[in-house]
């Protein structure tokens, strides 16, 4: 490792442990995952990483004015409750229809047990993100612009039916959802069973991408799955068995503008 990547090692890992609190988490620090939290729940966690883009603070505002005690009722009351519900890219409909598919899979799977299914084989996050994205399509097939946004068309594959790097988006929302799953600390929930935090993803976002460029963790100038597999794998050399712990830091890093 040089001299530089040290320096930036010690710089990272002193943010991972001064932000490895609870009360990074606030409304006065508003993150998608607070709201998570509170309920610790991996299908009420799903909703709220999916719909973590945009402004922190209205993402939270819109999170907290749902009922998610919803998810175990029937479909007839979640359209009565859920009318003239919408954000951003997703209309009502597409807020309805969501509950919906996260209903109906929740009555007959973990979400869990349902990635692990096809990631165990050669523990893959692709594979089983994959699997999981067309499971939640499967249960209920509604399409929608503001849909597919909101839950993904499953990844893009080559000839040989491998997972492409280029030509896939980033999945920043997934990565995030599968970081709180998987990782267990004063942030992270650890809810997820069976999945290695050594094989998860960098949740890169627009914010995201350019901070890591600036701090020399990418090269890329493109936007896409394989630039958030670079950074990954750059993050790997300051920790092989746990390197997506960098996120939140690297994220608050330039929210709060400190670089």
């Amino acid at each position: 490792m040089t001299q530089k990547d040290l320096k930036l090692k010690e710089l990272l890992d002193k943010e991972v442990n001064s932000r490895n609190k609870e009360n990074e988490l606030s409304i006065e620090k508003p993150d998608p995952l607070f709201i998570a939290r509170k309920f610790k729940d991996e299908y009420i966690a799903l909703a709220c990483a999916l719909f973590g883009y945009g402004k922190a603070s209205l993402i939270i505002k819109f999170l907290d004015s749902l009922n998610f005690e919803l998810l175990d009722e029937n479909e007839d009351l979640i359209k009565k409750e859920l009318q003239g519900y919408y954000y951003r890219f997703q209309n009502s409909d597409d807020v309805i229809n969501f509950f919906i598919a996260l209903k109906r899979l929740r009555e007959e799977n973990s979400l869990n047990d349902l990635f692990y299914k096809a990631y165990k084989n050669e523990h893959s996050l692709l594979e089983g993100l994959d699997f999981l994205m067309n499971e939640i399509r499967k249960v209920n097939p509604y399409k929608s612009q503001g849909y597919n946004f909101l839950v993904g068309s499953g990844l893009k594959r080559d000839k040989e039916n491998l997972i492409k790097h280029i030509g896939n988006s980033t999945n920043k929302r997934w990565f995030m959802y599968l970081r709180w799953m998987i990782r267990n600390d004063e942030l992270d929930m650890g809810l997820w069973k069976g999945v290695e935090k050594k094989d998860l993803i960098m949740p890169l976002d627009t914010h995201t991408f350019n901070v890591s460029k600036r701090l020399g963790l990418l090269k890329r100038k493109t936007y896409d799955l394989k630039s958030a597999i670079e950074v990954t794998n750059k993050l790997k050399q300051f920790d092989d068995n746990d390197p997506v712990k960098y996120d939140f830091a690297i994220y608050r890093l330039g929210q709060e503008k400190i670089l």
